[in-house]
């Protein structure tokens, strides 16, 4: 299990928002490279970055950050998400030196789509699954659906994907800990590794993933954006952490 940070794009710069709410942003840099520079200094092993503003619009929009990344990067693997959301976008993506796509609102809303993207890019396709009350967001999670998490996870069963990314839209941005119930709930209903979002707020919610991670139910990581940059979560403390448990 790793500790991944986010880098949260916004007109070009690293925020932090609570529960998906762009009104609630805060901006922790203006340089998106040299915050990837900085996690990977930190010993980051991926990096999630997530184009806000695309997962509004449908496109991608932060381009420009995105690339100074990817450049920052190196070896070191991106996983991005916000707005791809049809193939040509998924092949730019990965041609540029994307690791791993995430897609959420196109998954629901065009499964056909989402498989046949994953097929044709085995293992780097993330199902970014954001969830409120056991039920799918989608379009920033602006648009509630009635489609269950369940639902979902029986449809991707048969799919080589990465990992799914699980996120409580509740606790996302508030640090008030991560929903163990709901998250323990997605590791019983699918054999595919599993990154935890949403709520991190120190080391005692990875101790609790921890926890849970066991009878090979692969929680491959905790993703944590609000906690890091507000310094409630020390990362390297972080990643000792989760070395001594592996």
């Amino acid at each position: 299990m790793i500790l991944i940070p986010a880098i949260d794009l916004h007109d070009g710069q690293c925020v932090q928002l609570q529960r998906g709410l762009l009104d609630t942003a805060t901006i922790y840099d203006n340089d998106a490279g040299r915050l990837a520079e900085h996690w990977i200094e930190q010993g980051a092993q991926r990096l999630h970055v997530v184009d806000l503003d695309g997962a509004f619009s449908g496109q991608s929009e932060n381009n420009q950050s995105i690339r100074a990344i990817i450049q920052a990067a190196g070896d070191t693997p991106v996983q991005l998400g916000g707005g791809i959301r049809d193939m040509t976008a998924v092949s730019t993506w990965i041609d540029a030196g994307i690791a791993q796509v995430c897609i959420g609102t196109q998954a629901i809303e065009d499964f056909d789509f989402f498989a046949a993207a994953a097929e044709q890019y085995p293992n780097r396709i993330i199902l970014a699954l954001d969830a409120r009350g056991g039920f799918v967001s989608t379009r920033g999670w602006q648009t509630a659906t009635n489609v269950s998490v369940r639902d979902v996870l029986v449809m991707c069963a048969d799919l080589p994907l990465f990992a799914i990314v699980f996120t409580d839209i509740e606790s996302d941005g508030m640090m008030t800990g991560v929903n163990l119930k709901r998250t323990e709930q997605v590791l019983a209903d699918t054999h595919i590794p599993v990154i935890a979002s949403g709520g991190v707020r120190g080391i005692v919610d990875l101790e609790n993933l921890l926890a849970i991670n066991v009878n090979d139910r692969r929680v491959y990581g905790a993703i944590s954006g609000s906690a890091l940059y507000e310094k409630m979560l020390d990362f390297r403390r972080g990643v000792l952490v989760l070395k001594t448990h592996s």
